[in-house]
């Protein structure tokens, strides 16, 4: 992952815990109206992918425990990760994209209701992604995945060659020289791996997705409604589809593309079409970016219009990331794909604890509160979860009290704990395993691998019945607290 050049050493500082009796009278743990829902508490766990489920997107032992595990620090909202929305391979991240995945959605919403005692309302973050290529190795590339075009031919003054004669040609230059035959999409597939971006309008299915899209969603929507759950959140955010149109670099001229009206044209649709599906009962908000923080990308100022769009059209809370996107991402190594919290807007995204003068802590506030007041200006009390780098009672407390948010998301510390919530409310503080924000969880995550917490992965092993990794040595649940 990129660091800032400063790479000044922060260290967590959760502050003084409170009393139960203090608890019990803040903010923090007081009741909260999400849409047709009533929250117990301010707390909010947000969705983090565990890489659990099946190659076949299915819900798995490993997934329930994970998820169990999390609700038995009853927060008062949780989110389960990305679930994709199409019935396409996408390894072994949940999907609902067909009625099949329904019975274990089921399952995994009865598993947290029971875990929380019915305490915490459970959402489940549905997705759209767009295609993504590994990395080729050069030669391959050249020989075999570029399609040749009059143009090479030109630039390399092989007119009357064979298409195995320019290929030939083209792997003996120089990685500089191909940069001045290849076109930037060529060189960029070559350097980084292809990836269909939303403004690929020559190709069919992606000038199409303004008519699929909307459908899509609704279904997914209609299936976390029939499985049990209590909400769902609409992936607006970060590198994927959705983010992509809200994307200030989105110029499609289809009017889904260029001014922000424009740009928000597609997500709102998608909104309409899964409030018309699912019943009131059920709610419906939106995760989107404060920043894109990339060059060209979407700022704070067209967040805010979009915050108070979504919030005019009924949305039920906004969820508010920053970052995260391929277009800054490092190069990934041959034969792997980029990942889009390598570069700058993926360490605002997940912000270490080696930082700049501003630190790892709360980056995502500022932005956040400006989108709140965007939202409570246009009439609207849209609920506002903010996230980033958040780990102690006061911290959240002083946000809340300042109406910067109205509940907090802890993702990384509630990794770290998953009974931050529990310890803190009954005035165990002092035996909150606080997070070191290391990232170690992120380097899983970009790997592929089973996600879990240095601070507990090496811990009691021998517990009865946990499950472990693959090669039995990490525990992939946090240890069962015993209160000292």
């Amino acid at each position: 992952m990129w660091r800032p050049a400063q790479r000044i050493r922060w260290k967590p500082d959760p502050g003084a815990w409170p009393s139960a009796a203090e608890a019990a009278a803040s903010r923090l743990f007081s009741p909260v109206a999400v849409g047709p829902l009533t929250l117990p508490a301010r707390t909010w766990v947000p969705a983090m992918v565990p890489w659990r489920a099946t190659d076949a997107g299915e819900v798995t032992p490993a997934v329930l425990a994970w998820y169990e595990r999390f609700a038995q620090g009853r927060p008062g909202g949780m989110v389960v990760e990305a679930t994709g929305i199409r019935d396409i391979p996408s390894g072994p991240l949940l999907r609902i994209g067909n009625d099949r995945f329904v019975p274990g959605l089921a399952q995994l919403a009865e598993t947290v209701r029971r875990a929380s005692g019915g305490s915490t309302k459970l959402f489940i973050q549905i997705i759209d992604f767009l295609s993504i290529r590994r990395r080729p190795a050069r030669e391959r590339y050249l020989r075999e995945f570029l399609r040749l075009t009059p143009a090479h031919r030109d630039r390399l003054g092989a007119g009357g060659s064979s298409d195995g004669e320019v290929r030939e040609r083209l792997v003996a230059k120089t990685d500089e020289e191909l940069a001045g035959i290849l076109s930037p999409r060529e060189h960029e597939a070559l350097r980084m791996g292809s990836r269909e971006r939303v403004t690929d309008t020559d190709l069919a299915h992606i000038r199409d997705l303004p008519k699929v899209l909307p459908d899509l969603f609704a279904a997914a929507a209609k299936r976390a409604e029939s499985a049990g759950f209590d909400g769902v959140e609409l992936h607006y955010a970060h590198a994927y589809t959705m983010a992509s149109f809200l994307s200030a670099l989105n110029d499609r001229t289809d009017g889904y593309g260029g001014a922000c009206e424009n740009r928000v044209r597609l997500p709102l649709e998608a909104y309409a079409a899964v409030r018309a599906a699912v019943g009131r009962h059920f709610a419906v908000g939106c995760r989107f970016l404060a920043e894109d923080c990339i060059a060209g990308g979407s700022t704070v100022t067209d967040a805010a219009y979009f915050g108070a769009e979504f919030a005019k059209a009924g949305t039920d809370f906004l969820s508010l990331s920053r970052g995260g996107k391929f277009e800054d991402a490092k190069q990934p190594k041959i034969g792997e794909a980029a990942y889009p919290y390598t570069g700058p807007s993926g360490y605002e995204c997940m912000p270490q604890y080696i930082s700049d003068e501003r630190g790892p802590f709360g980056r995502n506030v500022e932005p956040a509160a400006a989108i709140r007041r965007s939202v409570r200006a246009a009439g609207r009390a849209t609920p506002i979860v903010v996230t980033g780098g958040i780990h102690g009672f006061h911290q959240a407390e002083a946000l809340l009290a300042a109406d910067q948010a109205d509940l907090v998301g802890f993702a990384r510390q509630s990794l770290a704990d998953p009974d931050w919530f529990e310890k803190v409310r009954t005035g165990r503080g002092a035996e909150v395993r606080v997070c070191e924000y290391t990232n170690y969880c992120e380097a899983l995550d970009q790997n592929h691998e089973v996600v879990t917490c240095k601070l507990w992965d090496r811990k009691d092993l021998d517990e009865p019945g946990i499950l472990k990794t693959p090669d039995g040595k990490r525990r992939m649940t946090a240890p069962t607290w015993k209160p000292l």
